[in-house]
């Protein structure tokens, strides 16, 4: 495309250089490139929260669109730097399970390991690789450096994480994010449970506390919690006009089981 679509997603916030850094390096290397911001506010080393903002945000792109993720506890070590090409788009960041749940599914995709050093600077940092590493492959990537240049084909490592786990007439989840409104999105997707019954079958319940499904926010009075599907097609625990996460102790890895009430539907 003319003018290639970089999106930046981060842990790195606002208050410091790290996001205006890594823009001008791109800018420097593809100054025709557009540049948006997904989110930079993600909790610190919250690698599972990042997964889930970057699923759900990166279907609204169009295709060629260069997806750059940077949330990387492992920066420094031996975890592999990564470009991963799905879907008709490219993925470029840490080989931590950034972007499973983007490949969830997916059987055709393909991912290199940064590993050209004719296309990132000397020397790099040990401790910012989106500035010296990640930034440049996607500003490369995007001034039409093909993919099969910056090196080897590469699997991924496994997610250090787990996937719901199925029991009789029920599901277990876990937290993976908390939303700026206090909802806790779980790793469970509204699909999954309406393969066995209508979600108006199902209660959630983490902490003690055991929520009704519903469609809407206003299915229960203001100051009470309840379950819902999000906008992404992944279950949350909400409060009608509350924060869920503050009222309930919420946080990610807390676990949520779903159980079915009347499997007859």
């Amino acid at each position: 495309m003319d003018s290639p679509v970089i999106t930046l997603l981060s842990d790195f916030g606002l208050q410091d250089e790290y996001v205006g850094a890594m823009k001008g390096v791109i800018l420097q290397i593809c100054p025709a490139a557009r540049l948006v911001d997904i989110s930079h506010l993600i909790a610190p080393q919250q690698v599972r929260s990042a997964a889930f903002l970057l699923y759900a945000a990166h279907g609204y792109f169009p295709a060629g669109t260069i997806h750059l993720a940077v949330v990387d506890p492992g920066v420094g070590t031996d975890r592999r730097a990564v470009v991963v090409k799905a879907g008709g788009c490219f993925f470029v960041g840490p080989d931590n399970g950034l972007f499973s749940l983007i490949l969830k599914g997916k059987t055709h995709w393909e991912a290199r390991s940064l590993e050209n050093e004719h296309l990132r600077p000397n020397p790099v940092s040990s401790t910012f690789h989106g500035r010296d590493i990640f930034a440049p492959a996607a500003a490369h990537l995007a001034a039409g450096v093909a993919f099969e240049k910056f090196g080897a084909l590469c699997g991924l490592t496994p997610t250090p994480w787990g996937e719901p786990a199925f029991a009789k007439e029920s599901v277990e989840g876990e937290v993976i994010h908390i939303d700026r409104f206090g909802n806790a999105i779980t790793n469970v997707e509204i699909a999954l449970l309406e393969k066995w019954a209508p979600a108006h079958c199902w209660t959630a319940r983490t902490r003690g506390v055991s929520v009704v499904l519903a469609k809407t926010y206003a299915r229960v009075t203001p100051g009470e919690p309840l379950a819902l599907a999000g906008s992404s097609g992944f279950i949350e625990i909400a409060v009608n006009r509350g924060n869920a996460a503050a009222k309930l102790g919420l946080r990610p890895g807390l676990p949520v089981k779903f159980r079915l009430l009347n499997p007859s539907g």
